[in-house]
């Protein structure tokens, strides 16, 4: 699961005010390389919850995006180039997403999150 995917999803479960951002528990993170694509980055930029995104990517070992970003950065080939690496290249292959509100784990298998609720979570 990339980290685009993970800046995407949130808890569903009934009653849950606060299903955003998933915390991840990391079991195996793989890197895959994927074509630099600048357009799509600064397209993505905007829509990206960028706190998210990099305590996200710190938690899966990467720690080279800053804290908070700004449009201005869009115009740093270095910057541009961590942004692609924690979106794109860091797959999030086994582990965990974990509700931050309830603790409920939804597991990451083969690089799939299993998002589906229980019963009683509907």
């Amino acid at each position: 699961m990339r980290l685009l995917t993970h800046n995407m999803l949130s808890s569903n479960i009934k009653g849950v005010a606060n299903g955003f951002p998933l915390k991840i528990e990391v079991e195996k993170v793989v890197q895959q390389e994927v074509d630099f694509n600048i357009d799509f980055l600064k397209n993505m930029f905007y829509k990206v919850e960028w706190k998210a995104l990099a305590e996200a990517s710190r938690t899966m070992g990467y720690a080279e995006l800053p804290e908070n970003a700004d449009a201005a950065m869009l115009e740093s080939d270095d910057f541009l180039h961590k942004f692609h690496h924690a979106l794109l290249e860091l797959h999030l292959e086994e582990g965990a997403l974990v509700c931050p509100e309830t603790g409920r784990k939804f597991p990451v298998t083969k690089g799939i999150p299993n998002m589906l609720l229980h019963e009683d979570e509907v």
